[in-house]
């Protein structure tokens, strides 16, 4: 039997990235928090209806949406995770109202902005859904409160999302570097799979919800029929499978604003800015329809956005349809 050839492990990359990169703070004690937390988190999914967590818990969160119980175990173990890495200052949740401030001087601290676990409609069909972070240095000297948390996503340094699905993929985006791992459930390992991800020049794919197309104003309905036309069509309705999907394959992804959603259906902090920042790390783009995601200053830690992202010709020339060009 040939000898398996050795993987670098998500903590051997990190470790050299951050040496790359001249970050000796913590940013690799995050890292591994999230991953530590993603494997906890798989287990749960993978076993959800053994390990009786299907189901809603009857509570309503702060975004008007009934609570799935998974939602809420996921929330749970990231808050553990990177509260015991030592180098979180503060955590602001899709699943909670207030931030979480980690208690005491966290002098080379990170706020960590997350969406624990997306698509959570999909839970109980065994379908794809993931996990979205987004990372972002504390400002030197800070008292860290819940204004510090409305930060654009220009200043993120980091950003991550995991996929569960037919595999638990960990993908990593820092400055200029897009990087794939894929869970070992043996070890609990994650190891490099995906090295050095561009979205390919091809745009292949694009995904939106046709059926909101009756809401829509009439630039964002030609704007949809251009996609329509040129691309083939793949939704899943779970965001994190979606975008995993066109940035490994070429393809853009659209939940515009509409005639019930004037600001939009998913949320700048937890989704939007991460997402958009793995994005235009790996040569991708993201943008409300009208600006660019990560130039957004956010007025509301829980504020929501249209959003478009994904090969940056594409986004570019749908965003020039929806204002009239």
């Amino acid at each position: 039997m040939p000898v398996a050839e050795h993987r670098t492990t998500l903590q051997e990359y990190v470790i050299l990235e951050c040496q790359e990169k001249g970050q000796h703070d913590g940013l690799d004690a995050v890292i591994m928090a999230i991953a530590d937390g993603s494997c906890r988190v798989q287990q749960q999914v993978q076993q959800a209806a053994l390990a009786d967590v299907l189901g809603v818990t009857g509570e309503t969160n702060v975004q008007g949406e009934i609570v799935q119980r998974l939602d809420k175990a996921s929330s749970d173990i990231f808050v553990e995770t990177l509260s015991q890495s030592g180098h979180v200052a503060a955590i602001g949740c899709e699943e909670i109202e207030k931030p979480v401030i980690i208690e005491g001087d966290v002098a080379d601290g990170y706020i960590v902005l997350m969406d624990p676990l997306d698509g959570s409609s999909n839970i109980d069909v065994a379908v794809s859904i993931g996990s979205i972070f987004g990372i972002w240095r504390k400002k030197p000297g800070e008292t860290v409160n819940e204004d510090s948390l409305l930060r654009p996503g220009n200043e993120q340094i980091a950003a991550a999302y995991v996929v569960y699905g037919s595999s638990t993929v960990l993908v990593l985006a820092t400055k200029n570097n897009v990087c794939g791992f894929t869970l070992d459930c043996a070890s609990g390992v994650f190891a490099v799979t995906h090295p050095h991800i561009k979205i390919p020049a091809e745009c292949a794919y694009y995904s939106t919800n046709e059926g909101n197309n009756k809401v829509l104003d009439e630039p964002t309905k030609k704007a949809i029929a251009f996609l329509r036309d040129k691309y083939s069509q793949r939704y899943v309705g779970s965001l994190v499978a979606d975008f995993h999907r066109n940035l490994l394959k070429g393809g853009i992804f659209a939940y515009p604003a509409d005639q019930n959603r004037k600001d939009g259906r998913l949320r700048l902090m937890y989704e939007a800015n991460p997402l958009g920042y793995v994005a235009e790390q790996a040569g991708g783009a993201a943008s409300t329809g009208y600006q660019r995601i990560l130039d957004i200053v956010p007025q509301q830690l829980h504020q929501r956005t249209p959003l478009i992202l994904g090969n940056k010709d594409v986004v570019e020339q749908t965003v020039l349809v929806i204002n009239g060009g």
